[in-house]
């Protein structure tokens, strides 16, 4: 006699007879269509699978290998998923046979994973150590990530014509066919520096300084991004690297290493100069800038700055971006003609600068107007850093658009 408490088979019953909804398995393959076609991108200057150096390379042979087999593996584990799902769905059936206690079937499915593993411990175990090596470099350069921007020392090196340190920040300036050592720490927090098309990433860890080995085959741009999350502008921490020949390399320093040239009496960017004086120099430096009693200008950004340290304005016009690399000093066309040169071509069109006819005069004064509404610098932009009143990251400075202009032109000298 049936137990009329008892509804466990019409339960089974219910749930046997209630269809699907179409509209929810649709939403679903829709979901996952999208999700895939983000990957794909015509113009992708992060792409791993793009290398153009010989570390990067090293990577790239060595996911030639992994992925199809992990691809394999991956088909394989989920075909079988899938049939166990759908054939031993529960219907109220009896438990399928086990396997456990038959060994030919649990020693294969140990040797094999383990064969597998192996094999791929092999080449990446290779491959590390490769990546690892620094005792081949040939070139040293400082790099000190804080929020949000790089901040790049080159010591000296005669051997590269540096006779005095050179001090940059957004763009990494290296000669092509060189083997490069960066040496990575941060003032802040954990940021990483990854630069896909020329190696892997690298941790920049306050207190420690890691190395990485960089190394680029022809003249151009190498796009990369900050790869550890370090706060409201994490994803606007950018990082550019620059190859050129060592001949246009060498002209790169010898400009980098010229004496300041103060704007001419009577100008725009003479006055301009003056409200740099007023403003910016609490936080920036300018090498060899003085003022009107002939006292040389020294910042003072660790009285200012929650990290102690803002961008070396020394020689801005000759980068191509400001703001830790988030926006360009070019305007579209004239970057557009920079990024697409040829290698040949290459070294004379960015050792050219920006001019104020290809200045991106819009982000820049947009920038110098209210730089925290473009940039997320704290949670709210209208009070100071926590820590002693100090700034973390570039504060509004409330110039009028007169400051502006003048400010704008003094810029444009600093070639």
């Amino acid at each position: 006699m049936t137990n009329p408490t008892d509804n466990t088979a019409g339960k089974k019953q219910d749930m046997k007879s209630t269809p699907r909804n179409p509209r929810r398995a649709l939403a679903g393959m829709v979901a996952g269509s999208g999700l895939l076609l983000t990957g794909c991108a015509t113009n992708a200057p992060q792409d791993i699978f793009q290398p153009k150096g010989p570390n990067a390379h090293d990577i790239n042979q060595l996911q030639k290998l992994v992925f199809p087999i992990a691809g394999i593996v991956g088909v394989i584990v989920l075909a079988l998923a899938t049939y166990i799902f759908l054939k031993f769905r529960d219907r109220g059936q009896a438990i399928p046979s086990q396997a456990h206690g038959r060994p030919i079937v649990e020693i294969t499915l140990t040797v094999v994973p383990a064969l597998i593993l192996s094999v791929v411990g092999v080449f990446t175990f290779r491959t590390i150590f490769d990546l690892a090596e620094t005792q081949d470099t040939e070139m040293v350069i400082n790099v000190t990530g804080q929020q949000w921007w790089w901040e790049y020392d080159y010591p000296v090196q005669e051997d590269f014509g540096i006779n005095q340190p050179i001090i940059t920040s957004g763009q990494l300036v290296m000669p092509v066919g060189t083997k490069v050592l960066l040496r990575e720490t941060s003032r802040d927090v954990i940021h990483s520096y990854w630069i896909p098309a020329l190696n892997g990433k690298k941790d920049a860890v306050p207190g420690r300084i890691n190395l990485l080995r960089l190394e680029a085959d022809k003249p151009g741009i190498y796009a990369g991004q900050c790869t550890e999350f370090c706060g409201l502008s994490h994803a606007n921490m950018r990082m550019e690297a620059v190859a050129l020949s060592k001949e246009d390399f060498a002209k790169w320093v010898a400009n980098q290493q010229k004496p300041y040239a103060a704007p001419a009496a009577g100008t725009l960017a003479a006055e301009g100069e003056q409200v740099f004086l007023n403003q910016c120099v609490r936080c920036h430096q300018v090498n060899g800038q003085k003022r009107a009693d002939g006292t040389a200008v020294i910042a003072a950004p660790d009285e200012n700055v929650y990290s102690g340290a803002a961008p070396n304005l020394s020689h801005l016009m000759t980068r191509n971006t400001f703001a830790g690399a988030m926006f360009d000093l070019l305007r579209p066309a004239c970057r557009k003609d920079v990024w697409s040169a040829k290698p040949e071509e290459f070294g004379a069109k960015y050792l050219a600068g920006v001019s104020e006819d290809c200045l991106n005069a819009t982000d820049l004064r947009a920038w110098l107007r209210n730089a925290p509404a473009v940039k997320p610098m704290y949670a709210d932009p209208t009070k100071l850093g926590p820590t002693d009143g100090k700034y973390r990251g570039m504060p509004a400075l409330g110039l009028s658009e007169t400051d502006i202009d003048k400010l704008v032109a003094y810029l444009l000298t600093l070639k």
